[in-house]
């Protein structure tokens, strides 16, 4: 059994790990747990890096059996993150690695004894959660109750390489587009079901940043 605690920057993030992620690692006896960035009562959003690195920290400290991950959207990074000033003409899933492996690097150096380069593993959304749902435009406006939307959906998503490319300028970042056709988006609610009617699996396919995450996980030793 390995057991992997998730840092993450808001109840929409919480859930898509609570309720998609997790139940299709059980079978592998691999349990996430989505853990709300902060302290009680101010937690969630603000995603700078000091709160970042004291609470993955804490989740490296307090039980040496945990491993620790992390789900933040790359888009609106809050400021202090190493490596956010990646070489000129990455693209944003090279931004992504440049700046998991920028973090990983400085908690490791903080804390050297605690296997922190095994346990911690860092990711960030590519360029935001709802890149992750144009992985199946068909599903996701099921999912939102307009179907009729499947088409001005696959428009969006027919620009870009993949998911994950759809862009991070302030006006046309996923979620923004999402609600230009459907102005009613409830993120944490309907962005939770259109994961899960949209599938894990369907992810992997059109998302390679966030399928070498999550074969990072799979491949966890069950200690």
């Amino acid at each position: 059994m390995a057991r992997v605690n998730i840092i993450c920057e808001g109840p929409t993030e919480s859930r898509f790990i609570s309720d998609v992620l997790a139940p299709y690692f059980w079978h592998s006896e691999i349990y996430l747990t989505p853990m709300l960035l902060g302290v009680p009562g101010h937690k969630g959003g603000r995603v700078n890096y000091t709160r970042v690195q004291k609470d993955i920290l804490l989740q490296l400290k307090q039980d040496a059996n945990v491993y620790c991950s992390t789900m933040f959207d790359l888009y609106g990074l809050k400021t202090g993150f190493p490596g956010t000033v990646p070489p000129p003409g990455f693209a944003g899933a090279q931004k992504a690695v440049h700046i998991e492996n920028a973090v990983l690097q400085d908690i490791a150096s903080i804390v050297p004894g605690l296997r922190t380069e095994e346990r911690l593993i860092p990711y960030l959304q590519v360029h935001e959660y709802e890149g992750l749902l144009f992985s199946d435009t068909t599903a996701f406006a099921v999912a939102l109750g307009r179907a009729s939307l499947a088409a001005q959906l696959a428009n969006i998503r027919s620009l870009f390489a993949t998911p994950e490319d759809i862009n991070d300028d302030p006006n046309n970042t996923p979620s923004k587009r999402v609600a230009g056709v459907y102005s009613q988006y409830n993120k944490v609610i309907e962005g939770t079901l259109a994961a899960q009617r949209i599938g894990v699996n369907r992810m992997l396919a059109e998302c390679p940043h966030f399928r070498n995450w999550i074969d990072r996980l799979a491949a966890l030793p069950a200690g």
